[in-house]
């Protein structure tokens, strides 16, 4: 379900509009903004029986449209009689959870209602049945997310330049958890925190969190050798001299998208230095070219892993949790592909969906799963 407009009401009276959602006050009233301001993150009904949700998006005082991570076209705004009341009923499929913001004026605004953010301009809403991230706080758009104390200068001149790598050592410290994109986890998301809640529930080992920024996603996350030599060579050294609690002989690799086909890739040529990991939705499509082409996705199913996984490499020594997104219907067949012939290759894998499209919000919970999965 992508919806390319919001549900029409019939009528747009003074009444109570929105009592279904728990807004019995007219719209656009000081009590009425008062309850939504209480209520939090946007509410969602039943749709009717098998047909999901719908799920109503509120803005107040200009025009503006709903924009979604990955999942859906923008949804524009319809103003409420008059008043300064701006909405959106959007049909929403069971199981989601997605990130989303307003854009109003050409900028883009988080959701001043919904205390459920990911960094200064964006929120996350969630259907009734998507499943809980427990350990995950709820930080509105105005939060200072924690960083960690210690860091590095990692020259990484062969793989893209100077940059600084954060480390957090979890529950005492441990293997090292690479964190490809290793910025949005720290600005975004706060794996930080959530890493330390999962450690101190049980639900993660002691283990060292290493942040690593990219500057060229494109470029670091293809197919190719420097960066995991550079890794190998220059960064795991940085970090076995830091002072911070880390055993760098016991690497995890999380990543994403072209994270997670880095990650993968890393096991297949360099099995010596990475032999667990952690992909979400990794872009599996990824062939020489592809990026550039109308349809990046229209190529042989699982592109290049694939094909390297078609030459049956022994990856009995190799641990990977793969996940995707539930409603990531092009990136599935890929992935699906890709996770039949990793096994198929002796790896012992992991596999499962998540309640999301393309999107770190749906991913983040497998973060913490698979990652404690990998290290066995």
């Amino acid at each position: 379900m992508r919806p390319t407009d919001a549900v029409n009401r019939p009528s747009e009276g003074p009444g109570s509009a929105f009592t279904g959602y728990g807004l019995p006050a007219p719209p656009g009233s000081e009590e009425f903004w008062s309850a939504v301001g209480a209520a939090g993150p946007p509410a969602s009904v039943p749709a009717g029986e098998g047909a999901g949700w719908t799920t109503l998006f509120l803005w107040r005082g200009s025009p503006a449209e709903v924009v979604f991570e990955s999942w859906s076209d923008p949804v524009p705004l319809r103003r409420w009689a008059g008043t300064d009341c701006w909405y959106a009923e959007v049909p929403m499929p069971e199981r989601l959870r997605v990130t989303y913001w307003f854009r109003a004026g050409g900028a883009a605004y988080a959701d001043p209602f919904n205390p459920v953010g990911a960094g200064g301009d964006r929120s996350i809403a969630a259907t009734p049945d998507a499943p809980a991230q427990p350990y995950w706080p709820g930080l509105g758009p105005d939060a200072v997310l924690p960083l960690p104390r210690a860091r590095i200068r990692w020259a990484a001149a062969g793989a893209g330049g100077r940059r600084t790598v954060r480390l957090h050592p979890v529950g005492g410290g441990g293997p090292v958890v690479l964190l490809l994109d290793g910025d949005d986890w720290l600005y975004l998301h706060p794996a930080m925190t959530a890493f330390d809640a999962a450690a101190a529930a049980g639900a993660v080992p002691p283990l060292t969190l290493v942040f690593l920024p990219a500057k060229d996603r494109e470029a670091e996350f293809a197919c190719g050798p420097r960066l995991w030599e550079a890794v190998r060579d220059e960064l795991l050294p940085l970090v076995a001299e830091s002072g911070v609690p880390a055993d760098p002989d016991r690497l995890v690799v999380a990543g994403q998208s072209l994270g997670g086909l880095s990650a993968v890739y890393a096991a297949l040529e360099f099995p010596e230095l990475v032999s667990r990991v952690a992909c979400q939705s990794g872009s599996f499509w990824w062939t020489p070219g592809a990026q550039g082409s109308a349809d990046p996705l229209g190529g042989p199913l699982g592109g290049a892993v694939a094909a390297r996984l078609r030459e049956r490499p022994d990856l009995s020594g190799l641990r990977v949790a793969f996940d995707v997104g539930e409603h990531e219907t092009r990136m599935l067949p890929h992935c699906a592909v890709t996770e039949t012939l990793a096994e198929r290759a002796g790896a012992a894998v992991r596999i499962s969906r998540s309640a999301s499209a393309h999107d770190r919000a749906g991913w983040r919970h497998a973060l913490l799963r698979d990652v404690a999965w990998a290290l066995g």
